[in-house]
């Protein structure tokens, strides 16, 4: 027995990180997965997918999914909130633009990375063309995540140093194995779905310079990426077996400075879970920010009716993020967009400090154009937090100069959402139902939260058949619920 188990470990050590990732991914079903990972990854599913039916209310999504059904594929899957039924990997696409598009959705902090948006657009759309079952597709939506996280946290921040958007990367692999896992692909195809992500997956951060809304698409388009790979791999498509760690693999063209730790996208995998870390945002904006917004509104209520007293606002942040949601100052101290507000730190702490709250309500445009908010954003100056256990919390301390001298602080080491300061299910499900109603009546959105609480025993087709006769009743043909 012993000779057995070291010849499998010889043959592990002699494989790639994708043969890796592909032969832990293949060996999970939905018996084999803790509890918990159920239990977390339907908490973050809701969330998700009360954001994708919040982004009707902004600007960008009219354009956006007219751009995407001009091009799309007729087909049998849902688009949320809509009418429309597209080809698989189209309907993955305009999931993940409207589940990342108001950038409130989960982030694992540690990674860097959303981890739902970069696997579960993928999930729902290949599990309801599949016809498969709700633990099947979350079975799926885990393993992504999984790969999503393990991959950020090897590159240990170095795609944003290099101005890559991290989701926009990973969410090609993770998207590449969800769909691989639910077309039943077997180890070798899943390396090689891996292998075909590597030379699609890009994201460029140069949206921040002008608050552009392509962020919004990268999960999106990393979903419909890597439902593509599945497809070409299960029909015979060739591909490189090295992906990350080739030359000219990911590794060595994506990350420049950064050394990678390799070791942390396989080893444990599929024994420890590290999407239970992943946490879901409480505020609308960058969570890079979220330490020091929430100190403002911490210190909002001693400060009330007195802001025009304040001389001088210094947020502290972790330094990696500084060139984020910081820099250059001239630009986030003067933003003119609702996508430059969420990545402007100085912004959201003036908003914080004046009312005593953020939601997507302090976005909108009047509250852009508040001349209060505006003249206490430019006296806002950030630096580096020496302080902070960044990447472990998105830490952030504030401190705020009176004109008289008086001086007030605060500090968040563990920003809410993040460890011991995880939301709960109650705060999630009242965050789903507020965003929901951005798009549902009440009632609606009441019915749609239901449908998705007894979901476990059903397959993906019926309960989205449900979700989208709740929406639009008159409008959605019922379809055959029969498993294949």
């Amino acid at each position: 027995m012993t000779t057995e188990r070291n010849a499998a470990a010889a043959k592990m050590s002699e494989q790639s990180l994708a043969q890796k990732v592909a032969q832990r991914a293949f060996e999970c079903n939905a018996n084999s997965l803790p509890p918990e990972t159920f239990a977390k990854a339907e908490l973050h599913l809701l969330d998700t997918l009360g954001l994708a039916l919040a982004s009707y209310s902004q600007d960008f999504a009219k354009p956006s999914l007219a751009g995407i059904f001009a091009a799309a594929g007729q087909g049998d899957c849902f688009v949320i909130g809509s009418e429309r039924r597209l080809a698989a990997r189209d309907a993955a696409f305009a999931n993940g633009l409207l589940m990342h598009g108001l950038d409130f959705d989960d982030t694992h902090l540690a990674s860097i990375i959303h981890a739902s948006v970069a696997s579960l657009p993928a999930a729902l759309a290949m599990a309801e063309h599949l016809d498969a079952s709700w633990d099947d597709m979350l079975c799926a939506y885990i393993l992504g995540m999984e790969v999503s996280i393990r991959l950020g946290a090897s590159v240990q921040g170095g795609f944003h140093h290099v101005g890559f958007h991290a989701t926009g990367i990973v969410s090609h692999f993770s998207s590449a194995v969800v769909a691989g896992k639910l077309l039943g692909l077997d180890p070798d195809q899943l390396c090689a779905a891996q292998g075909v992500a590597a030379s699609t997956t890009s994201g460029v951060q140069a949206f921040l310079e002008e608050g552009a809304w392509t962020k919004r698409m990268h999960p999106g388009w990393g979903a419909l990426a890597g439902v593509t790979a599945a497809y070409m791999v299960q029909a015979g498509f060739v591909a490189p077996t090295r992906p990350y760690e080739a030359r000219f693999g990911l590794y060595d063209t994506h990350l420049h400075e950064t050394k990678p730790l390799p070791a942390l996208l396989v080893d444990t995998f599929g024994q420890e879970w590290r999407m239970l870390e992943t946490a879901i945002k409480p505020y609308p904006i960058c969570h890079f920010s979220h330490g020091c917004t929430e100190a403002a509104i911490a210190l909002s209520a001693q400060l009330a009716g007195r802001i025009d007293e304040i001389a001088e606002v210094t947020a502290f942040l972790p330094e990696p993020t500084l060139h984020i949601v910081a820099e250059p100052p001239e630009a986030k101290q003067n933003v003119t967009t609702d996508y430059e507000a969420k990545f402007s730190a100085q912004f959201c702490v003036a908003m914080g400090l004046i009312k005593g709250r953020f939601g997507l309500k302090e976005l909108t445009a009047e509250a852009l154009a508040n001349t209060e908010v505006q003249t206490l954003t430019r006296k806002v100056v950030c630096e580096a937090d020496s302080a902070s256990q960044f990447p472990k919390y998105f830490s952030g301390r504030l401190t705020v100069k009176l004109k008289d001298g008086t001086i007030f602080n605060h500090d968040v080491p563990i920003n809410k959402g993040a460890g011991d300061r995880s939301m709960s299910a109650e705060d999630i499900t009242e965050k789903f139902l507020a965003n929901a109603q951005l798009k549902l009546t009440p009632e609606q959105a009441a019915k749609t939260l239901d449908i998705l609480r007894h979901a476990r025993t059903r397959s993906v087709r019926a309960v989205l058949q449900d979700i989208g006769a709740v929406e639009s009743p008159k409008s959605i043909p019922r379809r055959s619920t029969r498993r294949r």
